[in-house]
């Protein structure tokens, strides 16, 4: 259901946004074959500082973005693209890539807590940095390099997860802890990647909200880096939900 008027010559957008631990080049294999296609992209910095700032940040994205949008989200990303679009008027279909997709006043922490499939909560390491106006200072997580391939992309080579590690960006612990807003999922059309052999959100949970959220669901072999060692079909299903909107 399109929340705008839109006219035949307008072609959405696809906005691409990371999950923790990661950053927007990890959108790189999707971007190149999206282009490929015509497909107008945009990959923006997630912030990582917790659900109400970040999603904040990526509404804000969305609408200094001129026409309708397709909005993909990763891991974390997906409850960022599901809060953000309740905020912009111009997201027209959302896409759930190994991604959450939370309902109001879910906590990711919480969800993830009862996952048989992850273990990435035994891989994080908490670490710390300033808060504002001098306060306390604040806790974020990181993953164990040691335990970084096994937990996050263990469908990719060794050496690959040793430089996805060492630039990982550690994501906030209100990004755990914060409440999700209301869901967009409720009011746009949803499309997601499942992947089989994910051990870090968990493939359970992911197919779990995905179905929830009524999304057309394609199911992949590969860890939760699907985006990374599949990007060719997740590129086919965001092609999909462009073609649908």
């Amino acid at each position: 259901m399109s929340l705008i008027h839109r006219t035949k010559n307008d072609s959405p957008t696809v906005v691409l946004v990371h999950g923790a631990f990661a950053d927007a080049s990890s959108w790189n294999g999707v971007i190149e074959r999206l282009q490929h296609e015509g497909v107008q992209v945009k990959a923006p910095a997630n912030p990582l500082r917790g659900i109400a700032i970040d999603s904040a940040y990526i509404a804000t994205v969305f609408e200094e973005t001129p026409g309708p949008i397709v909005a993909v989200g990763h891991s974390y990303g997906g409850a960022m693209i599901s809060n953000a679009a309740k905020q912009a008027k111009n997201v027209v279909g959302l896409v759930f890539v190994a991604a959450f997709a939370p309902d109001e006043g879910e906590r990711l922490g919480e969800v993830q807590e009862g996952s048989k499939d992850s273990v990435l909560n035994r891989a994080l390491v908490p670490q710390h940095y300033p808060s504002a106006n001098g306060g306390e200072p604040a806790v974020e997580f990181a993953i164990d390099p040691a335990k970084f391939h096994e937990a996050f992309a263990a469908d990719l080579p060794t050496e690959q997860t040793a430089l996805m590690a060492a630039t990982q960006r550690p994501v906030a612990e209100l990004g755990f802890s914060e409440p999700s807003g209301p869901p967009a999922w409720k009011d746009l059309p949803s499309w997601a990647v499942v992947a089989t052999v994910d051990r870090a959100a968990g493939t359970d949970v992911t197919r779990s909200m995905a179905e929830r959220a009524g999304a057309e669901i394609r199911e992949v072999p590969g860890s939760h880096v699907i985006m990374v060692s599949e990007p060719r079909v997740v590129a086919d299903v965001i092609m999909e939900a462009v073609a649908a909107v």
